[in-house]
C-alpha cells in the first residue's frame, strides 16, 4: 500500500512584512532594476564633476557644466521612464541654479577690452607683474584721466606746482626734467613722470616740485588723482605692492640716467633694473639737497659730471 504525499507549493515572501504596530511603515518588497542608460549616464556625469581637480584653471566651470549635464539627464530619465514629478522638479531646480552659476563664471572670465591708448602701459608695466586685465581696467577706469601737453608746455614748475595733485605716466612723447635751466634727464614713454615726488612726499603734504618738467614733444599722459589713488591702493594690497615696485624701479632708472648722462635714449628705455632702497633714497636726497643747500651750483655740477657723488649727496636742509 503506497501512500502518496501531496505537497502544495506557495511563493515565498520576498520581504519581511511591515510591523502591524506601525501602520505607516513600508518595506521594499521588490527591488526594481534601473536598466535605463540615461540614469547611469546622469550619475556618471555627477561623479565626474565631483572628481574635477581644483588645480585646473577652469575647474569650477567644468564642475558646473557636468552638474548641469547630470541634472538634465536625470530630468529626462524621470519624465521618460519613471513619470516621477518630484524627481523632475528637484532636478529642474538644481539645473537652474547651476545654469546661473555657470553663466556667472563665464561672465567673470569674459575678455576685457583695454583701451588702445593704455595697451602699451599694460603690456610693459602691469602684465609682467600678473595684474589681470579686469583689475587694470578698474585701476584706470576710476579717478583717472588722459591729458595732452603740446610741445613746450610745462607739466610742473619748480617751487610753484604742488606734488599733491596727481601721479602720471607718459603714454606718448618725451619730456625733459631741468633744475634752474640746467638739464637733468629725459622721461620716455611708459615711465612715471613724478615718481620721486610721489615717493618722497607720501608722508609730507603741501610740498612743491623742486624741478621743472617740460614737454619736449606733443605728449599724452595718464593721470591719477593722487588722493583718490592712495585711498584706492589702501584697500588693494596687491596693487599697492605693484605700485611700490613700479615706482621704485622708475626712480632707479631715473637715477641711473641722471648719474650717466651719456646713456642713449634707446639704452634708457631698455633699462630694467631692480629697485633698491639705497638708490631710491639717493634720488630723494639729490632733490632735497639741490633744493635746500646754499651752494646748489656745486651740487648740480657734481651730478652733471656723472660721478658717484650724485647718488650720495648729504642732506643739508636749512628748513625746519
Amino acid at each position: 500500500m503506497s501512500v502518496s504525499v501531496l505537497y502544495t507549493s506557495s511563493p515565498l515572501p520576498t520581504s519581511v512584512p511591515a510591523a502591524s504596530g506601525h501602520p505607516n511603515a513600508t518595506s521594499c518588497q521588490d527591488w526594481e532594476h534601473s536598466h535605463q542608460l540615461l540614469f547611469h549616464l546622469a550619475h556618471l556625469s555627477l561623479g565626474l564633476g565631483l572628481l574635477v581637480p581644483s588645480t585646473l584653471t577652469l575647474h569650477m566651470i567644468l564642475l558646473r557644466l557636468l552638474l548641469i549635464t547630470g541634472c538634465a539627464l536625470l530630468m529626462a530619465w524621470a519624465v521618460l521612464y519613471r513619470c516621477g514629478l518630484d524627481v523632475m522638479v528637484w532636478n529642474l531646480v538644481f539645473l537652474l541654479v547651476n545654469f546661473m552659476h555657470f553663466f556667472f563664471l563665464l561672465y567673470k572670465r569674459r575678455p576685457i577690452k583695454i583701451d588702445r591708448e593704455l595697451k602699451s602701459v599694460y603690456k610693459r608695466l602691469f602684465e609682467p607683474l600678473h595684474v589681470r586685465e579686469a583689475v587694470f581696467q578698474r585701476l584706470t577706469g576710476q579717478f583717472c584721466t588722459i591729458q595732452t601737453l603740446k610741445k613746450g608746455q610745462v607739466y610742473a614748475a619748480e617751487d610753484k606746482t604742488s606734488v599733491d595733485e596727481r601721479l602720471s605716466i607718459l603714454l606718448k612723447g618725451k619730456m625733459k626734467v631741468s633744475y634752474r635751466g640746467h638739464f637733468l634727464h629725459n622721461i620716455y614713454t611708459n615711465a612715471f613722470i613724478d615718481s620721486p615726488e610721489f615717493r618722497s612726499t607720501q608722508m609730507n603734504r603741501g610740498e612743491r616740485f623742486q624741478v621743472t618738467i617740460t614737454a619736449e614733444e606733443n605728449c599724452k599722459l595718464l593721470c591719477w588723482s593722487r588722493e583718490r589713488l592712495t585711498y584706492f591702493l589702501e584697500s588693494e594690497s596687491f596693487l599697492n605692492e605693484v605700485f611700490r615696485y613700479l615706482i621704485g624701479k622708475d626712480i632707479t632708472n631715473k637715477l641711473y640716467s641722471l648719474n650717466d648722462p651719456t646713456l642713449s635714449d634707446k639704452a634708457v628705455k631698455k633699462m630694467d633694473r631692480q629697485p633698491s632702497l639705497c638708490s631710491q633714497l639717493s634720488m630723494m636726497q639729490m632733490r632735497n639737497s639741490m633744493a635746500s643747500t646754499s651752494d646748489t651750483d656745486d651740487v648740480l655740477n657734481q651730478i652733471l659730471r656723472g660721478g658717484s657723488t650724485g647718488s650720495s649727496l648729504p642732506v643739508t636742509s636749512d628748513r625746519a
